[in-house]
């Protein structure tokens, strides 16, 4: 039985994302590519990086695995760094009414938008929960995801929202991939709460973030801080209150209006500000100052047909900018990191190269996991990908679709796509 020991050589490109914090700038696009590379992975940690004709001799004995990765890329496992993937009541219906141009208002008369999913949601099982998410992280495994956040925000109130985490907890122990979770009680308003969001945030801060933290449900706490659903300052009290209980602070900020979140982000010190389609110069040069990672999110965008973040703008001006599925039931139901990346290069003007960097180094450190993760360095966790390609450009160039040969998680092999007849 393979220990957790495995020697990968003959890469067509080994590549390394090299770095222990979030990348900025012309950073972004620092590979650290080896030609005919390899990596040695002991007891799940690595242990030595470079080339294959170095290594081989030390590393071809007896208790390794050894891949040979000949005409094939080899990457740090993926991080989806946004996702809201533990849910019930898809919403497909929902899907085919906005592209008829169903107002948003009208949906929500019909029955349809996030209450609908928070009334299946409430409604499952614990167990039925389990199963639902664990189908949605082998899907994920197959895009090449070692590592993800999943949020709640589903429940709204203190059981579900509890359910919620534990079962991610629960999945952690079950399946490969590696899961940060974060508490999103404050995602919208629920029905009893109707006008009455203070109150609502009182219940968040009273009831149920000590249980978060007391019992370690989460490492962050989130918030939809938009118009006509969470204020800056409601935000603002919440993350505070959150971080004194030890929780990291992330925020949904600027999605649909500049309300100001991004400055936000910079003002509490939260690890990561997401969406930021309507950020501000002045939010991101603010953000970028305080190093608060910027999570961007063009799936849902390219659902929702609305403009997308200025990722161009952003890197050009400091901002470390990691990448994201955001999946969820609404407005992007997908798994697809490969989607996410050539929609960046197509319609938000990033290089390939920062792409790769957004999806490994950047978004690990936007899960505050860049010390152990995210890059092929030693003395990291040895979580790859191996690349049916020989090279990384093929992540945005085959569009949408699933290039992964091979996934590695802590050294042991998690995932060999089937061969199917071309």
């Amino acid at each position: 039985m393979n220990e957790g020991n495995l020697f990968v050589k003959n890469t067509a490109q080994l590549v390394t994302c090299s770095g222990l914090s979030a990348k900025t700038g012309s950073g972004m696009s620092e590979l650290g590519v080896i030609e005919q590379g390899a990596v040695a992975v002991e007891k799940g940690i690595i242990r030595a990086v470079g080339p294959s004709a170095d290594l081989q001799e030390q590393y071809e004995r007896d208790g390794f695995e050894i891949l040979d990765a000949s005409g094939k890329a080899v990457m740090p496992g993926f991080v989806d760094a946004h996702t809201h993937f533990l849910f019930a009541g898809e919403r497909a219906e929902e899907f085919t009414w906005r592209i008829e141009g169903v107002p948003y208002m009208e949906i929500l008369s019909r029955g349809g938008g996030i209450l609908s999913t928070v009334k299946a949601t409430r409604a499952c099982t614990k167990d039925d929960l389990f199963v639902t998410g664990l189908k949605r992280l082998n899907r994920m495994l197959s895009f090449g995801v070692t590592t993800l956040e999943g949020k709640s925000g589903y429940g709204l109130d203190r059981e579900t929202e509890i359910r919620q985490l534990a079962v991610m907890q629960e999945l952690q122990g079950a399946q490969p991939v590696e899961i940060v979770r974060t508490y999103l009680g404050a995602h919208v308003p629920p029905p009893e709460y109707s006008n009455r969001t203070d109150r609502y945030i009182d219940y968040i801060i009273e009831e149920v973030l000590p249980i978060v933290a007391r019992d370690g449900l989460a490492q962050f706490c989130d918030v939809f801080c938009e118009e006509n659903v969470f204020s800056i300052e409601q935000s603002r009290r919440l993350l505070r209150r959150a971080k004194e209980l030890g929780l990291g602070a992330k925020l949904h900020a600027d999605e649909m209006v500049s309300l100001g979140g991004a400055e936000l982000a910079a003002e509490i010190g939260a690890i990561s500000a997401d969406h930021l389609l309507k950020a501000s110069d002045e939010g991101i040069e603010h953000m970028a100052r305080a190093g608060v990672i910027g999570v961007l999110l063009p799936g849902t965008a390219f659902c929702l047909k609305t403009e997308y973040a200025r990722a161009r703008f952003m890197i050009d001006h400091g901002l470390s900018v990691a990448l994201a599925t955001d999946f969820n039931p609404g407005t992007f139901f997908s798994e697809s990191l490969p989607l996410v990346c050539a929609l960046a290069v197509l319609q938000m003007g990033m290089r390939i190269e920062e792409v790769v960097t957004a999806i490994t180094i950047n978004a690990a450190a936007a899960c505050g996991l860049a010390h152990r993760i995210g890059s092929i360095d030693v003395g990291k966790q040895g979580d790859l990908v191996i690349l049916e390609h020989p090279s990384y450009i093929y992540i945005p160039y085959h569009t949408g679709v699933s290039g992964i040969d091979t996934v590695i998680k802590r050294g042991r092999v998690v995932f060999k796509r089937a061969q199917v007849p071309e």
